[in-house]
């Protein structure tokens, strides 16, 4: 048997970073709004994430599981365009600080600045302390999670072109 043609001999192709940077968003898009769905279902905030549904849906059926898991989904698939926003926005600072400070500006563009998008959300004086800590915590631990993954990616390939462009230029002199 040919020795190349073994699959455990076979090198991996990288993931290019705009599928890092997809992938982190996508999965950063599950994770934190699923655990806003339970800090929802545990009455420790007012707004589920079937809150982005409220400008398109209608009937009750949004504010049940099926609408906190559609919208779950909705947010998976537009964190990719946040990622990407970080992305060409913040990845080349870093540390963490960049990465909470973006958590807290989406909380305070969504909560508000988009406030009047969404007709369900009272406005933030109104919330109650609960929701306002809860959602605001999820979101810094959102975008912390989104900035500091592709900050930490943006950093490593950089390092790697870095150290790759000095041994191709240390071996042709």
């Amino acid at each position: 048997m040919d020795q190349n043609k073994l699959e455990q001999n076979k090198r991996e192709e990288p993931v290019s970073f705009a599928g890092r940077v997809a992938g982190v968003g996508f999965f950063g898009g599950l994770l934190w709004p699923l655990l806003g769905y339970m800090a929802y279902y545990l009455n420790f905030t007012k707004v589920g994430p079937a809150l982005i549904l409220a400008p398109w849906a209608f009937g009750d059926w949004k504010n049940g599981w099926l609408g906190q898991v559609i919208g779950i989904i909705a947010i998976a698939l537009l964190s990719i365009a946040v990622a990407f926003a970080y992305r060409y926005t913040l990845a080349r600072m870093k540390g963490m600080i960049p990465a909470i400070l973006f958590g807290a500006a989406l909380w305070g563009l969504v909560f508000f600045i988009l406030r009047p998008m969404f007709p369900d959300l009272e406005p933030v004086s109104k919330l109650g302390i609960n929701t306002i800590s809860t959602t605001l915590c999820l979101y810094i631990l959102y975008g912390l999670f989104i900035g500091y993954s592709i900050s930490f990616e943006y950093q490593e390939r950089t390092s790697q072109q870095n150290e790759n462009a000095a041994e191709s230029g240390g071996q042709s002199t």
